[in-house]
C-alpha cells in the first residue's frame, strides 16, 4: 500500500494485506477530569472475506474499537489514543485528516444500529444511496442488491416512510457502496424483530460471500453472531479475553467469561420453572478497573493470583485460538458451580375479579395524506383478550403488528375506537424499554420509586416503604439518594420496577423491557420479574418480539399481526405446536447457535393499505387460492377456547373448532 499525504489518494489494497491490523490499541477519554480506560491494549488482525463477532457486554470497548478503525472517535477533550488501528495499510490513529477521510471512502462502510437516527429524515431514500452509490442506477442495483422490494418506489420513500428491516437495508446498501474492503456493523440487529433480525443477518453472510468484503459485527448476543461469523472476538474491561473460530468458541469456551455470555442466553430449551444462569455483579468501571483481571470480582474461578496478574492472550487450553486466563480448567470450576434453581411458588392472588377483559376492541388513527384527503390507519382489528389474576401473557409479534398500541391502550394512554376494557383491581402499572427516558433525570431514585405514595403516606413510612422496594429489585437502599444518570442500564430498568411495584399493581404492563439489553442483563431482569410476579402474586402483560423470552415469563402468548391476534394459547403448546403459518415463521427466525439465520420473505403490508382476506397471505409459503379472498376469524381449535387460531388452513383441518 502506498499513499500520499499531498492529494490523499489510497491505491488498491493488495490481497496479502489484512483489512484490519489492530496492534495494542488503547484509548482514553476524560470526563469531568477523570481518565475513562475505555481500551486497554487490543491486538486483533481481520483478514479479507471474513465475518468477525466482537462480543461483549456495554462498556467491554467493542463500538469504540470500531470508532477507531474508523477514524471517528470524538470528545471534548479529544480522547488520548496510543497504538495502532490500521485499515488495509493506513494507520486511523496517526493518519492526517485528509488520509483518514480518503481510506473512509476507498475501504471502509458502516452500518450503525438506529438507522433512524443516521439517515437524513428530510431526504428521500434513494437520494441519500445516490449520496454514496454516485449514480440512480448504481443507487437502483445497490437497492435490490440488498433485497429492496420494488426499490424503484423506495427509492422515492422517506425514512419515516420505510419499516425497520427497509431503513437498515437503506443503510446497508449505503455501507457496501463502492465494494468497500471492510464494514464496521455496530449493533445492527438489536431492538429488531427476530424476522428482520434474520434477514438483515442473511444479507450480511450474503454480500461477504458475494463481493468479498470483510466485516466486523459488533454485538452483545453471541447468538446472533454465531449465526454468520467466522471468528469470535470477546471483549471484557477494554480487553481481549478469548479469541477463536466461531465454531470452537462455541463447542469449548476457554475464558469463565465467553463461558458466562454463552450461558446467559435466551434460548427456547431452557427448564420452564428455573431461572436463566446470569453473571453475578456488574461490568467493571472504565474510570477504575479492579487489579489483575477485570472478571476477577464476578468469576466462580479466581484465585488470589487472578487479582494481582493481568493476564495476557495465550494459546486457549480448549481450542485453536487464543484466551486471557492463568487459572488453569476454569471452565470445568464454572461448569461445577451452575445451578439454575426452581422459582418459588406463585402466591395467592388477592383479586378474584380477572385482571384484564378486552372485548372487541379497535384503534384506528387518522393520518392525513395532502391538505384534504385524511386516510384510516388500523392499529387493532377486534382484539379479544383476558388476563387471569396472577397470569401471564406474552403478545409477540413483528414491528407494526399492534402490541405498543394494545398495551397504551390497556394501560388507559390512550382510548379505543370501539369496543372496551376491563382492568380489575385497580390500574396497572407500566415499564418501558427505555429505563432511562422514562425516569425523571432531576430526581433521586427515592424521589422516583416513591412518588406514588406522597400523597398516602407519611415520610418516615415512605421512606421505608422505598428502601424495601428498592430490596426487593435487588439494590442497596443507599441508591436512594443517587440521581438515575450515576446508574448502569440494568440498575436504572430494576429502579423502574420498583417504581411500579412500591403500590403492588394486580397487573403490570411490561414493553420490551430487555430487547436492548446485553444478554446478562436480560436474564437478570427476567428473573427478577418472574421473583416479583410470584411473590406479589401479579398478572403480567409482556410484550415482546422475543419468542425466548416470552416463553420464559409467560404462561399464555397472543401472536399478533397487523393489528389482528392470530394466534393464542398456552406458551409451551404455542412454541412445540405452532398452527398459524406466522407463528411457525416467527418460531423458525429465533436465532440458535452455529445455525444460519432462516428468513421470512416479504415485509408485513401497510395498516393504510390492507391486504384482501387473509392479511398474512402476501408471505405466506402455506397459502391456498381462498386465502386472498377469504377473511378468516379467530376460531377455538380446542373446544375450550383456550387455544385458538386465524387460519383457514386451521379451520380445515380442525372438525370441532368455533368461533371465539
Amino acid at each position: 500500500m502506498t499513499t500520499s499525504e499531498d492529494t490523499a489518494t489510497v491505491v488498491p489494497l493488495a490481497t496479502a494485506v489484512p483489512r484490519a491490523h489492530i496492534e495494542d490499541l488503547s484509548v482514553t477519554f476524560q470526563r469531568r477530569g477523570v481518565p475513562v480506560n475505555s481500551l486497554r491494549g487490543v491486538t486483533l488482525d481481520v483478514n479479507a472475506g471474513e465475518i468477525l463477532a466482537v462480543v461483549g457486554e456495554s462498556g467491554s470497548g467493542k463500538s469504540v474499537m470500531g470508532l477507531a478503525l474508523l477514524g471517528l472517535l470524538a470528545g471534548e477533550p479529544m480522547p488520548v489514543v496510543t497504538g495502532k488501528a490500521e485499515v488495509c495499510g493506513i494507520d486511523m490513529v496517526s493518519a492526517v485528516p485528509e488520509m483518514r477521510r480518503a481510506a473512509r471512502k476507498a475501504h471502509l462502510g458502516a452500518i450503525f444500529q438506529d438507522p433512524m437516527t443516521s439517515l437524513n429524515p428530510t431526504m428521500r431514500a434513494g437520494r441519500q444511496v445516490t449520496e454514496a452509490a454516485g449514480t440512480e442506477e448504481e443507487a437502483l442495483r445497490l437497492l435490490e442488491l440488498v433485497g429492496v422490494p420494488d426499490p424503484v418506489r423506495r427509492m422515492k420513500a422517506y425514512p419515516h416512510e420505510l419499516s425497520g428491516g427497509l431503513r437498515q437495508r437503506v443503510m446497508i446498501a449505503m455501507a457496501v457502496a463502492g465494494r468497500p474492503d471492510l464494514v464496521i456493523a455496530d449493533e445492527p440487529t438489536t431492538a429488531l424483530d427476530v424476522t428482520v433480525q434474520a434477514q438483515v443477518l442473511a444479507l450480511i453472510r450474503d454480500l461477504c460471500d458475494e463481493l468479498g468484503t470483510s466485516f466486523i459485527l459488533v454485538t452483545h448476543d453471541m447468538g446472533v453472531a454465531s449465526q454468520i461469523a467466522d471468528r469470535v472476538a470477546v471483549m471484557y474491561g477494554g480487553r481481549l479475553v478469548e479469541v477463536g473460530t466461531m465454531a470452537d468458541v462455541l463447542r469449548a469456551p476457554t475464558h469463565p467469561y465467553t463461558a458466562g455470555l454463552l450461558n446467559a442466553r435466551l434460548s427456547m430449551k431452557l427448564p420452564i420453572g428455573h431461572r436463566i444462569p446470569s453473571l453475578p455483579g456488574e461490568p467493571p468501571d472504565p474510570r477504575a478497573h479492579p487489579p489483575g483481571c477485570a472478571f476477577a470480582p464476578r468469576c466462580a474461578a479466581a484465585t488470589e493470583a487472578c487479582t494481582e496478574t493481568v493476564p495476557v492472550l495465550e494459546p486457549a487450553a480448549t481450542h485453536d485460538g487464543t484466551a486471557a486466563c492463568i487459572v488453569p480448567n476454569a471452565i470445568d470450576a464454572i461448569v461445577a458451580t451452575e445451578s439454575t434453581p426452581a422459582f418459588a411458588p406463585m402466591a395467592q392472588p388477592t383479586e378474584p375479579k380477572p385482571a384484564l377483559v378486552v372485548n372487541s376492541v379497535d384503534k384506528q388513527f387518522d393520518v392525513r395524506r395532502g391538505l384534504l384527503k385524511k386516510d384510516k390507519l388500523h392499529a387493532l382489528r377486534n382484539v379479544i383478550l383476558d388476563i387471569q389474576p396472577g397470569e401471564s401473557v406474552a403478545v409477540v409479534g413483528e414491528s407494526g403488528s399492534g402490541k405498543s398500541t394494545l398495551l397504551r391502550v390497556v394501560a388507559g394512554l390512550m382510548g379505543p375506537t370501539s369496543g372496551d376494557v376491563e382492568r380489575g383491581g385497580g390500574r396497572p402499572q407500566m415499564v418501558f424499554q427505555d429505563a432511562g427516558a422514562s425516569l425523571t433525570p432531576w430526581l433521586t431514585v427515592g424521589e422516583i420509586v416513591g412518588e406514588r405514595l406522597r400523597r398516602t403516606t407519611g415520610r418516615s413510612e415512605g421512606r421505608e416503604r422505598v428502601d424495601q422496594a428498592l430490596r426487593q429489585v435487588g439494590l442497596p437502599p443507599d441508591v436512594a439518594s443517587v440521581k438515575v444518570g450515576l446508574l448502569s442500564g440494568g440498575q436504572r430498568q430494576r429502579v423502574a420496577f420498583a417504581r411500579a411495584i412500591i403500590v403492588p399493581p394486580t397487573l403490570l404492563l411490561c414493553d420490551e423491557p430487555t430487547s436492548a439489553l446485553d444478554a446478562s442483563l436480560a436474564a437478570s431482569v427476567l428473573n427478577l420479574l418472574q421473583d416479583l410476579r410470584r411473590e406479589l402474586g401479579m398478572a403480567v402483560m409482556f410484550v415482546t418480539h422475543d419468542l425466548a423470552a416470552a416463553r420464559f415469563i409467560s404462561d399464555r402468548t397472543a401472536v399478533m399481526y397487523l393489528g389482528q391476534i392470530v394466534e393464542v394459547g398456552p406458551t409451551e403448546e404455542i412454541i412445540s405446536k405452532p398452527k398459524h403459518p406466522y407463528t411457525k415463521a416467527l418460531i423458525a427466525a429465533v436465532p440458535a447457535p452455529g445455525t444460519a439465520p432462516v428468513r421470512l420473505a416479504g415485509e408485513p403490508a401497510s395498516p393504510l393499505a390492507l391486504p384482501s382476506g387473509c392479511s398474512f397471505h402476501p408471505r405466506c409459503a402455506e397459502r391456498i387460492e381462498r386465502c386472498s379472498s377469504e377473511e378468516p376469524v379467530l376460531y377455538s381449535i380446542d373446544g375450550s377456547g383456550m387455544r385458538a387460531a386465524r387460519c383457514l388452513l386451521t379451520m380445515t383441518s380442525t372438525e370441532q373448532s368455533f368461533a371465539v
